[in-house]
């Protein structure tokens, strides 16, 4: 007699494969946008039109922190990242574009389009920096994954939705009138039941003749909360696997930090700071200007204090391993023209006659 919907449909629960993708690339933007992009010529840092692009102000409505976490998200979400240079030397990142490749010749690319604005011209391999990620999309990937965990976790939500659910049965008796009149006063008293139930902390319903509610409910155990979160943070530790991040660093856990944020920096991090280092040396500087000392060198955020490696910078001094400016170069700092720098000591413990006896 009712319209019955007995089947139940899939919820696709989109926002836990944006909150994973999220998660982990806005991890490893944010890191790498707070390296250091250093002109080098020789062993002299230049601050030029060049480092104030890359440092600070890549283009007027961007700041250079904001554009590097575009040029990460580009890369890793679309697998490839194009950056041209405007008319007024300002650095953008294109939203889309068409790579027109080719086997002998340098690669051309047409359509470039920023926001609202399409170029008509086509753009020539020596004239961008294009910088490639890896032969497969991040996308399919995490499509594939949600094509399971999304269905898991939508099943897991209802059946917490079902949890305690209000369930009832309604007698009815003899009533007058067409079938269409029947169904509407019987569908009329299951909404009044309903909004009584769902609307008041105490509800009584009051019995009307033809009519008898019965109900049915249960205080029955179903999945708890808990089951939502495991099915959450096993999809996050899947992306962040294909994206090379340690697990702790996603899931915020504490305990014993040090070793999986140096595995992160090793393996997650290192990797895009050398390919978009490459990019820049290649199309900044001719092979003559680069053999001759002129470079891009790109000096990351450190995860530990300088007071942390002290000690270890002393002994390297001490023992004559290192100069002061290689040792400064190290910790991220410029060197100084300073001649004792550049001289290499050795204590006395370390020489050879703190091998002699003791008598002398």
């Amino acid at each position: 007699m009712l319209d019955l919907g007995l089947l139940e449909d899939t919820s696709n629960r989109i926002h836990m494969k944006k909150i994973a993708i999220q998660t982990c690339i806005n991890l490893l933007a944010r890191t790498i946008s707070m390296s250091e992009f250093r002109v080098k010529d020789g062993k002299k840092s230049i601050k030029n039109e060049l480092y104030y692009r890359l440092n600070v102000k890549p283009n007027q409505n961007q700041s250079a922190s904001t554009f590097w976490e575009k040029v990460i998200y580009k890369l890793i979400y679309d697998n490839e990242c194009l950056i041209i240079q405007s008319d007024t030397q300002d650095l953008l990142v294109a939203d889309t574009f068409t790579k027109v490749e080719y086997a002998l010749y340098g690669d051309t690319f047409k359509d470039v389009t920023i926001k609202n604005h399409t170029y008509q011209r086509t753009f020539k391999r020596e004239d961008v920096l294009y910088l490639e990620y890896n032969n497969e999309k991040l996308t399919p990937i995490i499509d594939g994954l949600y094509a399971d965990y999304g269905e898991l976790f939508g099943r897991v939500i209802n059946a917490q939705k079902r949890k305690s659910q209000i369930r009832g049965t309604v007698d009815v008796e003899g009533l007058t009138g067409t079938d269409k009149e029947k169904t509407a006063k019987v569908q009329n008293f299951i909404d009044r039941v309903y909004k009584a139930f769902t609307n008041k902390d105490i509800a009584v319903v009051p019995q009307q003749k033809g009519y008898k509610y019965q109900e049915h409910s249960k205080d029955v155990k179903g999945h708890p909360v808990d089951e939502i979160e495991k099915i959450s943070d096993a999809f996050l530790k899947q992306v962040a696997r294909a994206l090379n991040i340690p697990i702790p660093l996603v899931l915020g856990e504490n305990a014993d930090i040090e070793k999986p944020t140096r595995n992160f920096m090793l393996f997650g991090v290192d990797p895009f700071i050398k390919k978009i280092g490459d990019e820049l040396n290649g199309q900044l500087f001719t092979r003559t200007d680069y053999f001759k000392g002129k470079k891009m060198e790109i000096k990351r955020v450190s995860y530990r204090d300088i007071f942390d490696v002290a000690a270890a910078v002393d002994k390297l001094r001490a023992a004559g391993v290192a100069n002061g400016n290689e040792l400064r170069d190290k910790l991220g700092w410029d060197e100084v023209d300073d001649p004792i720098l550049e001289k290499y000591f050795i204590t006395k413990n370390y020489t050879e006659d703190s091998l002699e006896g003791g008598e002398n």
